[in-house]
């Protein structure tokens, strides 16, 4: 029998023992014209087609390959759920399902969901009988603007910087038991310089009120308890305070995790246990500089956007995630912005495991509205969630190059307000972390870092543009497609914040362009014909992006060739265009 795809337990960062992966083949039906809830395919009929989830209908892996826009889509399968599972709830988990979805149990409607990004799951068990039940799911991803969608193309097909679009289930599927009194949350904060230790507070959020029971969590150094504590509540939160001695501190070069196992018992009998990790690190910004550990970090980072041939947003295999964290790694990046994409938690794993820094990025709309905000805000709130307690992540990123919010140049208060309202939302969830409002432009008054887009091709280039800015700090106009771009949206100014490049580069390599074609690329001054030329252009890039001292940080565009986008130091294939090694030195040589 064949393996299932993604066979993996896809939530490192909070593991129960028992579970079951529904990956594998489904039932399927496309739907193009919304026919199926009128004609009752909710029942838990069989479906014509067969479909390998979590792969989307329009790649390759799926089984399908089917490019073409459908509204709504089927998938069906029969379950059956483990005899010592009885008289527990069952949860039904999805990693993410893009965009809308409905779920059907033997014909009950059992819950929905909308958000194309982010996990959900419901309670099944009331639902299941002794033996095979029916699992259906409608999903329903209409070619609309105002949703959020990342690099999607609104019509479907490929353009600019736009690719294929996504449908229906793109992560891991999967059934897990557990207790009705359970641990449904844990929210883990470190704390350096507590005392004479560092420490760790873990909020433990339980499905219920937790009155007479006792919460438990221990900090494991490999196989060595290094810190525990249990107290007994009366609430659905518990707080507890980790001491480490002797900490060992996360960094990208001593990326140092201790593994943490949370127990909830009652009359001193075990009821429920997770597992989990953290890093013991916090990150600031002051004077101008991001601060890792109270240590002034020149951040080296590599726009990533996690798409694949063949796979498209979901990675044909756990070794694909950790091979692009290795290749950034290897190129000498100390971090990834990880662009329009909320990724699969196995890649946040792999940053945490191996030691890159990552700025975690929302997919925007393309268009706004009322409806759009507020859809934004709903998903952007549980993006947050899903991702806090990963040490990798250092800045949070809402909204890119006023995506969803294009009047911003037009002084529109509206959309400038828009903007301040999703900053607050994030220092409410996370009020530890940076984060950058807009970034590339237009920013506002609120924003932790100014990020600039700049696609400058040469050194001199850079050096001649920012020559004002190296004697007096003030920053020169940019323009977008031969329109003006301002850093700063409606009299927002700058107030010190640390200043970083978080676009540049972007060089193609076309070695059998025909002359005639040039000159008509984007960015042709940019372009490369080797290896050689791609590696003189790089090292030209840096000097001149060295030499502006103002500035603390960059992203060089891009990891990989996507589709039609061929300027990444990969191919589309993770074929790398120049050696790895070479670029790293440039890093070493000058950005200490």
């Amino acid at each position: 029998m064949e393996a299932s795809p993604r066979p993996e337990y896809p939530r490192p960062q909070f593991i129960r023992k028992e579970w079951l992966n529904l990956n594998g083949e489904w039932e399927f039906m496309p739907d193009s014209y919304d026919q199926g809830l009128r004609r009752g395919w909710s029942d838990g009929r069989e479906l014509a087609r067969r479909i390998q989830v979590p792969f989307a209908f329009q790649t390759r892996l799926s089984g399908i390959d089917d490019q073409q826009i459908h509204l709504c889509a089927w998938y069906a399968r029969d379950i059956e759920t483990p005899a010592e599972w009885q008289g527990r709830d069952i949860l039904l988990h999805f990693g993410a399902v893009d965009y809308k979805a409905t779920v059907w149990i033997n014909g009950y409607e059992v819950g929905n969901n909308q958000g194309g990004h982010v996990p959900f799951s419901f309670d099944i068990a009331p639902y299941l009988k002794p033996g095979r039940n029916r699992l259906t799911v409608r999903v329903e991803d209409a070619q609309d603007g105002y949703q959020p969608r990342g690099k999607q193309s609104v019509s479907g097909r490929p353009v600019s910087c736009d690719y294929f679009c996504t449908t229906g289930i793109w992560q891991t599927v999967w059934l897990e038991p557990a207790p009705p009194m359970r641990i449904q949350e844990l929210f883990l904060k470190p704390l350096l310089n507590v005392g004479d230790s560092d420490a760790v507070e873990v909020r433990v959020l339980l499905h219920a009120p937790s009155i007479g029971w006792e919460v438990e969590a221990e900090a494991m150094d490999g196989d060595r308890s290094v810190a525990r504590v249990a107290v007994t509540d009366a609430g659905s939160m518990s707080r507890l305070l980790l001491r480490i001695a002797n900490p060992k501190r996360w960094t990208p070069d001593s990326p140092h995790l201790y593994n943490l196992t949370v127990r909830l018992r009652r009359v001193g009998e075990l009821v429920d246990e997770v597992t989990s990790y953290f890093g013991l690190r916090d990150v600031k910004v002051r004077g101008g500089h991001l601060l890792l550990n109270g240590e002034p970090t020149y951040l080296k980072m590599v726009l990533d956007q996690g798409y694949w041939p063949g796979s498209g947003m979901t990675a044909p295999s756990d070794e694909a995630l950790r091979a692009d964290v290795e290749f950034c790694k290897a190129f000498g990046f100390n971090g990834a912005r990880k662009h329009q994409k909320v990724e699969d938690p196995r890649w946040l794993y792999w940053c945490d495991r191996l030691g890159l820094l990552v700025w975690a990025e929302m997919p925007n709309a393309r268009a706004w509205s009322p409806r759009s905000e507020e859809m934004f805000l709903a998903e952007w709130e549980r993006a947050v969630r899903r991702d806090y307690n990963a040490p990798c992540i250092i800045a949070w990123v809402p909204v890119n190059e006023s995506w969803g919010v294009p009047d911003l140049n037009a002084d529109h208060p509206g959309q400038y307000a828009f903007l301040e309202r999703v900053v607050a939302l994030t220092r409410r969830l996370d009020p530890d972390r940076p984060v950058i409002d807009n970034d590339g432009w237009e920013h506002t008054d609120v924003t932790d870092i100014v990020a600039i887009h700049d696609y400058t091709a040469t050194g001199d280039g850079l050096r001649q543009r920012y020559a004002e800015t190296l004697k007096s700090g003030t920053l020169p106009e940019l323009t977008w497609a031969r329109r003006p771009i301002r850093h700063f949206a409606r009299g927002s100014r700058h107030h010190g914040q640390p200043i970083m490049f978080t676009e540049v580069g972007g060089f193609l390599m076309i070695p059998d362009l025909p002359q005639e074609k040039w000159d008509a690329l984007y960015n042709a001054n940019g372009s490369c014909r080797d290896s050689a030329d791609l590696l003189a252009k790089y090292a030209d890039l840096m000097e001149g992006l060295a030499d502006l001292t103002f500035v603390s940080g960059f992203c060089y565009t891009q990891l990989t060739d996507i589709e039609q986008e061929i300027n990444g130091l990969l191919t589309y294939d993770r074929k790398p265009k120049v050696d790895p090694q070479s670029i790293k030195a440039i890093h070493e040589r000058l950005f200490k």
